[in-house]
């Protein structure tokens, strides 16, 4: 993979914290263990073990769930804000070192594709459920299936 992909790829997987922070390493975690993504040799290769993938499978699932709740906190508060960034960096990271690229470049595009998609997230969703006149479910669950086809979308064979 060149370095201009894996840069996008890094800030697409950035994206995709930014509305779910644990979908993105989710989904590279699976793709890592899945062979999509070469992680081996790498200080990261721990990320497609059959523990990680399970410990980002379950955290995302648990994330899905705990997005519904009335009590969740938004997307842009500190604590949410700061796990969105750092799981896109991660993953950046991550999607950096398995071509061999600039672990930093990875790690900053990711961050801030995570300020980005919760931020655009955010907004595009609290937007939907006023136009639309929903329930915000009505929103979040399709936006769950959005980062997850994205998130998958990246990461797939190319």
């Amino acid at each position: 993979m060149n370095a201009s992909l894996a840069f996008v790829i890094a800030a697409g997987l950035g994206t995709v914290a930014g509305l779910r922070a644990m979908t993105a390493p989710a989904v590279l975690s699976w793709a890592a263990h899945l062979g999509w993504v070469n992680l081996r040799g790498t200080p990261l290769a721990f990320m497609g073990s059959t523990v990680f993938v399970t410990i980002f499978t379950l955290a995302a699932l648990g994330e899905y769930v705990n997005d519904l709740l009335p009590k969740t906190p938004s997307r842009t508060a500190p604590a949410p804000l700061i796990a969105r960034i750092a799981m896109g960096a991660l993953s950046g990271i991550s999607v950096c070192a398995s071509a061999s690229q600039s672990l930093i470049a990875g790690g900053l595009l990711g961050g801030v594709g995570g300020v980005m998609g919760a931020f655009g997230g955010y907004h595009a969703r609290t937007r939907l459920v006023s136009w639309l006149r929903v329930k915000d479910a009505f929103v979040a669950i399709p936006e769950d299936l959005v980062a997850i086809s994205l998130g998958l979308f990246l990461v797939s064979p190319r």
